[in-house]
């Protein structure tokens, strides 16, 4: 006790310092070790990432038009060639025998057509028409025979019986000269004319399609540009429709790709484009969006819209039929404060941070906009260089006023 007294002042030094290491170690274990982002203003960019594949813009597909021989190839892939060319030669003998056996076919057939409406072939109408004179010379002696008996009844000097006679003459004359007048103008049915003129519309398109294989049988370039594929040798047979040439203006390339349903709404035409090609890696390339979607498809387990970019390829280094990954900048904001995404949460509709301010974090709401990868632009509730969390390290849930120490920026 005595001893206690003498040192009484020493004690309480030494409860007190235990309290307050005490107070610390329990002040130490309940702070939330965190990792920290900024609010930093920077540009942020939102994209759409799919992948396409190259075509000419202006391309040129040369193929046969019937079963034909290569007879002379006269380009090779890689060429650069002038409008009007000649790249492909085939065989035209078969070509121009059927161009002549079609052309004779027409022939015949507008002549049957133009007989029909005329009445008949040319001799016969022109018996037909040396008939309608003899039965015009009939008409005129019936008529002038009435017209004298009627006169020669009036004086008693003819019967009514001639007169009728004569009348009946006349009407004779008359059909006989109607029939034959008949068989120059209405000679053949409606029915018949038509399906001779079907004949001849027939005949007319064989010759057309002969004259156009004919034509066909010389391939040549439709406009300046670049042979990229020649699958024919000299002297390979042919079917029509077989590829002979492909010939395009490889400046100027379009990419055909998809977009998920999702990501449609952001599509605008104009929207630039960054094209990368595994083949040439660091490269790229720049274009824009030409055709949004019209429609969406299935494709497997994705609806997908097919878009179309312009993309301009002047060192010919992009070559068609390759795939190439697409980027297309939807949207763009310079100078604008941004925080990590994932700094950000979402509950029953709105947007919140944790600021982190003196050892504590303070759950804040914002207004959000656009966002990368990475980033989210925050256009309400903060200000540059705060700091936020982006979760605790040991997982542990964060709650508005709670100690955190931070332990990663």
């Amino acid at each position: 006790m005595i001893w206690f007294k003498k040192n009484r002042v020493l004690v309480i030094l030494v409860a007190l310092a235990a309290i307050i290491s005490l107070a610390a170690s329990y002040s130490a274990k309940s702070e939330i070790p965190i990792k920290v982002g900024k609010v930093e203003r920077e540009t942020i960019v939102n994209t759409i990432s799919t992948n396409g594949k190259i075509d000419p813009a202006l391309n040129f597909q040369g193929r046969s038009a019937g079963p034909s021989l290569v007879r002379k190839v006269l380009v090779h892939e890689g060429d650069q060639v002038k409008a009007g060319q000649l790249l492909v030669q085939l065989d035209e003998s078969e070509a121009q025998a059927q161009a002549a056996r079609a052309k004779a076919q027409l022939r015949s057939a507008e002549s049957d057509l133009a007989a029909m409406r005329k009445g008949g072939s040319q001799d016969e109408v022109i018996t037909v028409q040396s008939n309608i004179a003899k039965t015009k010379t009939e008409v005129d002696a019936a008529q002038r025979n009435l017209t004298a008996l009627t006169r020669l009844k009036e004086t008693g000097a003819a019967s009514a019986g001639e007169v009728q006679e004569a009348e009946n003459r006349l009407i004779r004359a008359q059909a006989e000269q109607s029939l034959l007048k008949q068989k120059l103008t209405s000679r053949f049915s409606p029915a018949e004319i038509a399906k001779v003129e079907a004949q001849v519309t027939e005949a007319r398109a064989a010759s057309d399609a002969a004259q156009e294989m004919l034509h066909n049988a010389n391939i040549t370039a439709p406009f300046n540009g670049t042979v990229y594929s020649v699958p024919v040798r000299t002297g390979t047979f042919v079917n029509a429709g077989d590829l002979l040439v492909q010939l395009a203006d490889l400046r100027k390339m379009q990419v055909h790709a998809f977009v998920d349903e999702p990501e449609i709404g952001k599509l605008q035409i104009g929207q630039k484009v960054s094209l990368t090609w595994d083949a040439i890696p660091g490269r790229s390339w720049d274009g824009v969006v030409a055709h949004v979607p019209t429609t969406v498809v299935s494709r497997g387990t994705r609806s997908v819209g097919e878009i179309v970019l312009n993309v301009d390829n002047q060192d010919l280094k992009l070559l068609p039929n390759v795939n190439v990954n697409v980027m297309i900048t939807t949207e763009r904001q310079d100078n604008v404060l941004t925080v990590p995404r994932e700094a950000v949460v979402q509950e029953s509709g709105k947007h919140y941070v944790y600021v982190v301010n003196n050892g504590r974090i303070k759950r804040t709401e914002v207004q959000t906009a656009i966002s990368s990868l990475t980033r989210i632009q925050v256009v309400k509730g903060l200000q540059d260089n705060q700091k936020v969390a982006l979760g605790a390290v040991n997982a542990q849930s964060l709650s508005d006023g709670a100690p955190v120490k931070m332990v990663q920026q």
